[in-house]
């Protein structure tokens, strides 16, 4: 793995986003894994496989959503010299999002958390975090970390939360002086869908979409991706899909934030990592994007994300594994993967907006990550 040598003059940070499937979820919705041996869905040895994973990269800053064991994984990533930040979702679940930092790289300077749920925007939550680099004073940059809300059906709520994290972190930046954004974690949503459109484009004309479809999710079964014979149930839900469904005034506010308008639009101007960065035809899809990020007994698709502004410029992410690969594990967690999720890996640079693109932009294979032999018998 090398690097052009138009990046090693800046500060270079390495970021992992990762969804790490929280303990409770894992119990309550055992019918998503049915395919795995229980051995690989005991938390016990999730929590140190997924260690062992975030080791092994090495990162400077960890986004981590579905988690309900911040102080377990706390004692073990301090240890290794991080230093973490969490907010518990509201309601009766029991996970949060969680942020953690090298402290010996990174200052924090400010946090905020965002209660999703003083909003009318459900129990979700958000964390924006400004830091600065240790070793290089000049540098600072805000990390947003969030875990946007599952249900397929609310395409609307989905869109509130990110317009209002991305609102919310751009008054930040502009506060420390218009620094630049990295936006991290689970959107609920295909790089097929609208939403995708809505972060990458700024805007969305949501009248033009049906409310259910503006996620995606509902074309990611298995089944569905891989060609093979559905069920009835599975056949009316297509159905379903066919049946339009009109914006309400609620739910038209609930997406933009006032009861007018049919584009609903936020402040920042993002591009994804993996999407700058070119990748294999066996990993990649039409956007660029990884084929998928998430794949259980009902899911198989790209959900997770690492998106940044103008000042960063991206140089190299860890790609991953190719679908074929993917499928001979009969679905996630598996023997070196913890959680129904991958981590996603991007290497960053401080930079200029007139910089972004000069350096030769490297994905990292992670093949060896899953093999055929990892499929328990």
């Amino acid at each position: 793995m090398r690097l052009s040598s138009s990046a090693v003059n800046f500060t270079k940070f390495t970021v992992v986003s990762y969804n790490i499937l929280g303990d409770k979820n894992a119990l309550k919705h055992r019918d998503l894994y049915t395919n795995i041996p229980s051995l690989y869905m005991k938390w016990e040895r999730r929590k140190h496989v997924i260690c062992e994973e975030l080791m092994g990269w090495n990162p400077d800053i960890i986004c981590l959503q579905e988690v309900d064991k911040y102080f377990e994984l706390s004692k073990i990533l301090e240890r290794a010299g991080y230093v973490g930040s969490y907010k518990r979702r509201t309601g009766d679940a029991v996970d949060g999002c969680a942020i953690f930092w090298k402290a010996n790289e990174f200052w924090l300077l400010e946090e905020e958390s965002i209660n999703f749920k003083e909003l009318g925007l459900r129990d979700n939550v958000a964390q924006l975090s400004v830091f600065q680099a240790c070793k290089a004073e000049s540098k600072q940059l805000l990390v947003g970390n969030i875990h946007v809300l599952y249900n397929p059906s609310r395409g609307d709520v989905k869109l509130g939360q990110i317009r209002h994290l991305s609102s919310r972190a751009h008054i930040l930046s502009e506060k420390w002086g218009s620094i630049p954004v990295l936006l991290a974690g689970d959107f609920n949503s295909t790089p097929q869908s609208a939403i995708y459109k809505f972060l990458s484009t700024s805007k969305l004309d949501i009248m033009s979409y049906d409310r259910r479809e503006l996620s995606g999710q509902r074309s990611c079964h298995p089944a569905q991706v891989f060609g093979e014979k559905q069920d009835l149930s599975n056949s009316l839900f297509l159905i379903d899909r066919f049946l339009t469904c009109g914006w309400t005034d609620e739910e038209i506010k609930t997406a933009g934030g006032k009861a007018e308008g049919e584009v609903v639009a936020h402040p920042l101007y993002l591009k994804s990592s993996y999407a700058t960065i070119r990748g294999s035809a066996r990993t990649r899809d039409s956007n660029g994007e990884p084929l998928a990020t998430s794949y259980h007994s009902k899911f198989f698709g790209t959900v997770d994300y690492i998106w940044y502004s103008k000042g960063l410029a991206p140089t190299r992410v860890l790609d991953t594994p190719p679908v074929d690969i993917l499928r001979r594990t009969g679905g996630l967690p598996c023997k070196k993967v913890g959680s129904d999720h991958l981590a996603l890996v991007s290497e960053f640079a401080f930079t200029q907006a007139s910089d972004v693109g000069k350096g030769t932009l490297v994905a990292t294979s992670r093949m060896q990550q899953l093999h055929p032999g990892d499929k328990a018998q």
